[in-house]
């Protein structure tokens, strides 16, 4: 019986490219050699596709910003994906985990793992995916989302009308709505990275412009008091959720350098958590997975507030890290 050929494409072109490098090596490693034929393609953060030359038995999971070198320059990408059964897109964030990729390979033909199109880019879009999220009914935090457009902020309304603001207007609206501390966070990021947490409205600019260099997007979120859990939801049509884990970082909050550097943050899977509880965030999970149209995999993350034990829907992850952490 003849192996099935799957091309597994990792690192990409945005800020996430370093942990796509973990998830994609690490996948390669995990992936039975009996049953596939392995073929390992990276792209680089300028976007140029490569071979990874390493013998595919040889392979292990590379540490966080770990640059690749054993590499060979594709010259025709098409031709290669057009010989492959199936893509494993292993890319997180911009120009993979967006649908960008997904909707390169519906136009090649070709089977892929993962979300579709549309759940791919409204999952990597959090202000989009809140906007569905409240139409289904989910929890969520109280939020406010700005834009920034030709050097200027405009808060967005619920009814998406903008109206222009200064500084002291965004500290204004963000004390009156959310007070503080509140999560500053670029609406098309992952990984953490953008993200800060702001104790008074003098953090709340200084990170509002922070967040503005990863996207001209930003939420600000009402900080949740509560446990990090995450639930993955597997299938296609009739989606099941998986047990629920719980994050325990090592820092304030799950930065970048708390997923993937520290060694003391961990996971604790199952979580301790009363059945009930666990129970309403795998429907919580499925639900939300449903509401985008989702497919194949993704990892629903929340928080169980510490003082009413309610659960709060934080985002999807349309392509999850396949990480120590």
């Amino acid at each position: 019986m003849s192996k099935i050929k799957v091309a597994v494409l990792f690192g990409g072109m945005s800020t996430e490219h370093s942990v796509s490098v973990v998830s994609g090596t690490s996948v390669l490693q995990k992936l039975k050699k009996e049953k596939y034929e392995v073929i390992p393609i990276y792209v680089s953060k300028e976007g140029e596709w490569y071979y990874y030359t390493k013998p595919v038995c040889e392979i292990t999971v590379l540490p966080i910003e770990e640059e690749i070198t054993e590499i060979q320059k594709i010259e025709n990408v098409f031709d290669v994906l057009k010989q492959v059964d199936v893509i494993f897109p292993v890319l997180h964030g911009l120009y993979g985990e967006d649908g960008t990729i997904q909707g390169m390979l519906e136009m090649l033909k070709k089977p892929y793992v993962g979300c579709h199109v549309f759940a791919s880019n409204v999952c990597m879009d959090k202000a989009y995916a809140k906007v569905i999220f409240e139409k289904a009914n989910i929890p969520q935090a109280p939020y406010l989302y700005f834009r920034k457009r030709s050097g200027n902020y405009y808060s967005v309304g619920e009814d998406f009308t903008e109206e222009l603001v200064n500084s002291k207007q965004m500290q204004e609206k963000v004390t009156k709505k959310l007070g503080y501390p509140v999560f500053i966070k670029p609406a098309n990021s992952g990984s953490s990275v953008g993200i800060k947490k702001a104790h008074n409205s003098e953090e709340l600019i200084q990170f509002i412009d922070y967040a503005a260099q990863y996207d001209t997007k930003i939420l600000v979120e009402q900080n949740i008091e509560g446990r990090e859990v995450e639930c993955a939801v597997l299938g296609n049509g009739e989606a099941k959720a998986s047990c629920v884990g719980e994050i325990l970082p090592a820092e304030e909050f799950y930065t970048f350098d708390a997923k993937y550097k520290n060694a003391q943050s961990r996971t604790m899977i199952p979580a301790d958590l009363p059945e009930k509880t666990a129970k309403e965030i795998q429907e919580y999970a499925t639900k939300a997975f449903r509401a985008v149209d989702g497919s194949g995999l993704s990892r629903v993350d929340f928080f169980v507030e510490k003082k009413t034990g309610k659960v709060i829907l934080n985002e999807i992850n349309t392509m999850p890290g396949f990480t120590r952490n």
